[in-house]
């Protein structure tokens, strides 16, 4: 059965009840950054444990793609957690469409797909969305279009448990389409996915943005960045960079945006040992 990872409306691991919506994109408003975290402190363990998130100070512009990037255990999936209000912090502030991360009347306006899709396997895809898009109030036809944006209608009537890993991924961010959420994070969207499925889905993306969507998208793929509007790399729980791709390059000198990025965790590094 489906846990609180599927992809689907944030804070359904904190808030009950579906709430209605238009379908329409509002936004935050003018001037309010889709994220904004001040001093963002996350411990493992208790008190004493491992400190993730030393005090990240993160401000993610709204109607942009934004990649968040990093090496394996920098803290992205952490980060993205107490962007949607599922990740317990132990200090800082974390905002979210100009309100705390995880209230209720976020529900309805972040759509969250976790690394590892989790649906309901008994179930047929259309079933499953179908379930969704009652919990999140998503108005009619949405089960149909959403299928259409992650090219699945062909698997409409089959039971998600007889679906690849790459498939079941796509039923997860179908279900975080749903009533067209204002925030969509998304923790490494295109794993598992073949290139032209993954081209596909970024074009995907594009469009989304276009129509007023924030999209946080975390990846370990360096060639998705240059599908990015803004760039966030994260190391050991810091932001090292805060970026554009051209601004990227220039900075570093480097030809492309994987020897960029490996250059600035390296002088990271460097500063970190003096």
């Amino acid at each position: 059965m489906g846990s609180h990872g599927r992809g689907t409306r944030a804070s359904d691991e904190v808030a009950g009840g579906p709430r209605e919506r238009s379908g329409r994109h509002t936004g935050p408003a003018p001037g309010t950054p889709a994220v904004r975290t001040v001093g963002l402190r996350v411990v493992r363990g208790g008190r004493r444990g491992t400190v993730v998130l030393p005090g990240l100070d993160v401000t993610v512009p709204a109607g942009q793609v934004v990649g968040l990037l990093g090496p394996s255990g920098s803290g992205k999936s952490t980060f993205l957690r107490a962007v949607v209000g599922v990740q317990e912090v132990a200090g800082g502030v974390v905002e979210v469409l100009g309100l705390p991360a995880g209230s209720p009347a976020l529900r309805h306006r972040v759509g969250y797909v976790t690394q590892s899709p989790s649906v309901y396997t008994d179930l047929t895809v259309t079933e499953n969305l179908r379930y969704f898009a009652a919990v999140v109030g998503a108005p009619p036809g949405d089960v149909a279009r959403v299928l259409d944006d992650v090219d699945l209608t062909r698997h409409a009537r089959r039971r998600t448990g007889g679906l690849s890993g790459g498939e079941l991924a796509r039923v997860s961010l179908a279900a975080a389409l749903l009533g067209s959420p204002d925030l969509l994070v998304l923790d490494e969207p295109t794993v598992g996915l073949d290139p032209v499925l993954r081209r596909d889905l970024w074009d995907l993306f594009g469009r989304l943005r276009d129509a007023g969507t924030t999209l946080l998208v975390s990846s370990h793929v360096m060639d998705e960045a240059t599908r990015c509007d803004r760039l966030l790399l994260l190391r050991e729980g810091r932001l090292v960079a805060d970026t554009d791709l051209p601004e990227l390059l220039a900075r570093t000198g480097a030809a492309d945006v994987e020897h960029a990025f490996l250059t600035l965790v390296e002088r990271d590094a460097a500063v970190g040992v003096r």
